[in-house]
């Protein structure tokens, strides 16, 4: 079962000084740590490493995939694919991204979409970036006035771009919940 996904926007690459802070802070957060390619990790990210004590009563253990892809890393075509499919970005974030992360939760438990938002706030800690967040169209009334809000957008589908300061506000709101 797949679950939650984020997209962290970037400007440009990511340095390799920072892309070894990436894997550093990915390998300290994981009972499981696998290096697929420079940039891709293949992960089991412990819950409470990123400070979240409420599982549901399940493992803390959560399977996630983080994937930087674009020009020169990996992944260029599903990057390219990705873009085609975006509404143009440089008006509602302020540049048209280079690069991105996608980072990716293998289970859909409200543990896994507070992981993985808490998880991509930690990631753009490392390499910064704008955090590109389908919604589902119950959340678009919650995250308008959150802090670190950059925009917003309904057409042709809802959607929130923010910093980490907004992930993290948005995941302690209740109710949050991800588009799967």
């Amino acid at each position: 079962m797949s679950g939650p996904v984020l997209v962290i926007e970037l400007a440009e690459p990511v340095p390799p000084v920072s892309i070894q802070r990436l894997r550093e802070l990915l390998a300290r957060s994981s009972s499981h740590f696998e290096e697929k390619r420079v940039g891709e990790y293949d992960l089991t990210i412990h819950a409470e490493s990123l400070g979240i004590s409420d599982t549901g009563g399940i493992d803390g253990r959560r399977p996630v995939m983080v994937s930087l892809m674009g020009p020169g890393i990996g992944d260029q075509a599903i990057f390219e694919a990705e873009q085609t499919d975006e509404v143009d970005q440089e008006p509602l974030i302020g540049f048209t991204p280079t690069h991105a992360v996608d980072v990716i939760a293998f289970s859909n438990r409200p543990v896994d979409h507070v992981v993985t938002a808490l998880l991509t706030a930690a990631v753009m800690g490392v390499i910064g970036g704008v955090a590109n967040a389908e919604l589902p169209e119950d959340q678009v009334p919650i995250v308008t006035d959150l802090p670190g809000i950059i925009a917003t957008m309904t057409d042709p589908w809802p959607a929130a771009y923010g910093s980490a300061a907004f992930l993290r506000a948005w995941a302690r709101q209740p109710g949050f919940r991800l588009l799967k």
